[in-house]
């Protein structure tokens, strides 16, 4: 810019000779490829020679998709919106970015999408970051041993299928057993704890989906709780992205030392989308036609998973993945990919579901390999051999089936095994607290609850609860700092069930 007699030049002349005289812009490298074939659910892209696996593409029609497959000359590309828009010939651009999704506090209470899009219809989401889906799982260094107890309220599984912050829990079992609400009831139990919950559904019906949003809302956990969907009538890759961008929304409070539990509903429902995108993609199929690496894309997302030391945020990612069976048959391919890859399971089974017995918990099939070690004292010195007296009773049970005459210590066995089989069942939405478990459990195994019909028998449960909640909040605040039950505690629980099992007879007149 020159200057004379104190004026400055703005004149054209100028300009135009400041525009010579800059150095000229770096050129800029545009890949557009081709849509080749479409298919339901993927496309087939030619043209972009430089896309590299698992990078974004983008459509002309707006419709995003990721790179499977990388072939010579060619790519299949998993689509994440709806196949019906894309058209052969269109034009596919480069994003030079992987599948990412919004993180951040402004995710709860709300319903979203895969990639963090709001699906509720109340306004568009305020993310605090945007984060690949796709992380590597913490090494063995940034992890810690699993110490701390994580309560469901469903006393069948914190007395003897513990889990603790940090654990993979598998949840199992056939179609209609219960094992969505299992997971929501484990949910609504974290109302008194600081834990936030993710649930996430893949491949569900949008009235499932609706269900459990009202249940949660119901049971007050929608403000600390994120519901993502990706439902049966979307894409099979929003279904495969789903699980993974979950466990990128829970690392983000994991890093800020929260502890987070993420509900996966269900893994089957995810195996199968891969299978369907493999299969488009003409990928080698194996064992019940699924890909070679099905058991890879399963455990590189349940590793993110753990309790993670202070050197990395120190919170914790507990997980309870979902995996349905067919006809009880555990020995198919993903539910033994998921088995061994997980820390235990809890297997719920259609054979108590048709003996009324909800939640159907199979002590004898389930199992935590890990939840013992985080288990309080108080549930271990009073549930420590309640998986054996279930067990010894189910055995008397079907050999009293064949009328063989018994002998009076064998019929208290019976007794006493239904009485404490009938502690275990519980409503669902109705978890309860471990002071109010213990009570129960303690007037179960102690024999209140001996000989008494199924309507006495939840009468003096609910009593027990109530007289529980009202008189033992001392007790509840030893258990929560990890102190075991005294004898002194034992006999004042102990007494709560004779005054509750006396008032209920005496009221409806029943014989012990």
């Amino acid at each position: 810019m020159g200057t004379e007699a104190g004026r400055i030049d703005t004149g054209p002349e100028w300009l135009l000779q400041a525009l010579l005289d800059s150095p000229a812009p770096a050129p800029r490298v545009s890949e557009i490829g081709q849509v080749a074939e479409v298919a339901d659910g993927i496309a087939i892209v030619t043209g972009l020679e430089r896309a590299l696996s698992d990078e974004l593409l983008r459509f002309e029609s707006g419709v995003q998709g990721v790179v499977l497959d990388l072939e010579p000359g060619r790519m299949g590309v998993a689509l994440l919106g709806a196949s019906d828009g894309v058209a052969v010939g269109e034009g596919v651009m480069r994003t030079r970015r992987v599948v990412s999704t919004r993180v951040g506090p402004g995710l709860l209470g709300r319903v979203v999408g895969p990639l963090g899009d709001a699906r509720d219809g109340k306004g568009a989401i305020k993310a605090e970051a945007v984060r690949p889906v796709e992380a590597e799982a913490p090494k063995i260094l940034e992890r810690k041993a699993i110490t701390r107890p994580l309560a469901t309220g469903i006393t069948a599984i914190d007395a003897a299928v513990p889990i603790g912050l940090g654990q993979r829990q598998l949840v199992i079992g056939d179609r209609q057993t219960g094992k969505t609400s299992v997971a929501v009831d484990a949910i609504l139990n974290q109302k008194s704890t600081d834990v936030i919950c993710i649930y996430c559904a893949i491949g569900q019906r949008g009235d499932a989906v609706a269900k459990v949003i009202g249940a949660i809302r119901d049971g007050g956990m929608m403000p600390r709780t994120i519901i993502m969907s990706a439902g049966d009538e979307d894409a099979a890759g929003l279904a495969y992205v789903a699980p993974y961008a979950a466990m990128t929304m829970a690392e983000y409070f994991a890093g800020q030392g929260r502890d987070v539990l993420v509900v996966l509903d269900d893994l089957t429902h995810h195996a199968r989308s891969y299978r369907e995108l493999s299969l488009l993609l003409r990928r080698p199929p194996g064992r019940e036609a699924f890909p070679g690496d099905i058991f890879y894309i399963h455990a590189r997302l349940l590793e993110r998973a753990g309790q993670f030391s202070d050197a990395v945020g120190g919170g914790s990612i507990t997980v309870l993945p979902v995996v349905e069976t067919q006809a009880e048959n555990l020995s198919a391919y993903i539910p033994t990919n998921l088995i061994s890859i997980t820390d235990g399971q809890i297997y719920l089974s259609p054979r108590l579901v048709r003996k009324n017995q909800f939640p159907a918990v199979d002590l004898g099939v389930s199992v935590s390999r890990v939840g013992g070690k985080a288990q309080s004292k108080a549930f271990r010195s009073v549930a420590g051999n309640l998986r054996v007296t279930l067990s010894q009773f189910e055995e008397l049970e079907d050999f009293a089936r064949f009328g063989t005459r018994l002998d009076d210590a064998t019929r208290a066995r019976l007794t006493r095994g239904a009485a404490v089989r009938a502690s275990l069942r519980q409503p669902e939405r109705d978890p309860i607290p471990v002071v109010e478990q213990l009570a129960v459990l303690v007037a179960a195994m102690g024999g209140q609850l001996d000989g008494l019909g199924e309507h006495d028998t939840f009468a003096v449960m609910a009593a027990i609860r109530k007289a529980a909640a009202g008189e033992l909040g001392d007790l509840a605040q030893q258990i929560a700092q990890g102190e075991n039950l005294d004898e002194d505690a034992r006999e004042r629980m102990g007494e709560i069930a004779r005054q509750a099992r006396d008032t209920v007879v005496g009221h409806d007149g029943a014989n012990a």
